[in-house]
């Protein structure tokens, strides 16, 4: 079985890492550079920086903010945000992210998923899905959630597989900040469906909250944010927690 990771998300606004309810009510939650060292140090996997607003608001992500957190940390880095071009990710990648994460553009040109993949490796490339359910059905979601798509969010995760994405992180929007835990009959569907890594995202409340995750939804990592930013939940005592429950982790 492979090692399941654990991932905290740092979510940018105005360069302070923000949280909220439901993609909205956001709340501060302190200065990026400082909490991207701090996990760094404390038994996180990787990173995910995701410059919340850079869709909405026309814009590149926050270079200068990037290669602030790549020197702070020796994790894998994902970026996302505003990224819509090959060279958006050559100089993300330049600057210090590991990976990058494509959301709203890739809805937008699904083109572009098989041309950065082509280009800079699978490996490199993640596809950010939010989603909710709307008549029972889960929905694509885009701009940081205010868009609504008709796009099924299981279709989608399919072709995103097949054009060349490394991985999905799913967001389930309903499940977003709940504390309620994490979305598991949809994220053990996309694991069923394709043949790539998920990331599971929203909901992370309690420690219980990610053993479902990993072994209700079949999820490779968990992300989460809140959590971790206010220290309800420490990295290391999660990863012992789930040790014992024969989940395999890095300690």
């Amino acid at each position: 079985m492979f090692i399941k990771r654990i991932i905290p998300c740092l979510d940018i606004k105005d360069g302070r890492t923000v949280k909220g309810i439901n993609f909205v009510n956001l709340r501060d939650a302190g200065d990026p550079v400082e909490l991207a060292k701090f996990y760094a140090e404390n038994g996180a996997d990787e990173l995910v920086f995701l410059d919340i607003s850079a869709t909405e608001e026309k814009r590149k992500t926050l270079i200068n903010l990037v290669l602030k957190v790549a020197e702070q940390v020796n994790i894998p880095f994902t970026v996302g945000g505003g990224i819509s071009s090959i060279e958006d990710v050559s100089m993300l990648l330049n600057s210090g992210a590991d990976k990058v994460s494509i959301n709203s553009s890739a809805v937008k040109n699904p083109q572009l998923i098989n041309d950065l993949a082509n280009r800079f490796g699978s490996q490199c490339i993640t596809v950010a899905i939010d989603a909710k359910r709307v008549n029972g059905e889960w929905k694509v979601h885009l701009v940081g959630g205010k868009v609504p798509t008709e796009l099924s969010l299981f279709d989608w995760a399919k072709e995103v597989a097949d054009r060349g994405a490394g991985e999905i992180l799913f967001t389930s929007m309903e499940n977003d900040g709940t504390k309620d835990g994490f979305a598991n009959k949809a994220l053990a569907q996309l694991s069923e469906l394709v043949n790539i890594p998920i990331i599971a995202s929203g909901g992370a409340g309690r420690i219980e909250h990610f053993t479902d995750a990993f072994m209700k939804g079949k999820a490779d990592a968990a992300l989460a944010a809140s959590v971790f930013h206010f220290k309800e939940i420490e990295i290391n005592e999660l990863k012992k927690e789930l040790q014992q429950n024969q989940i395999p982790v890095r300690l």
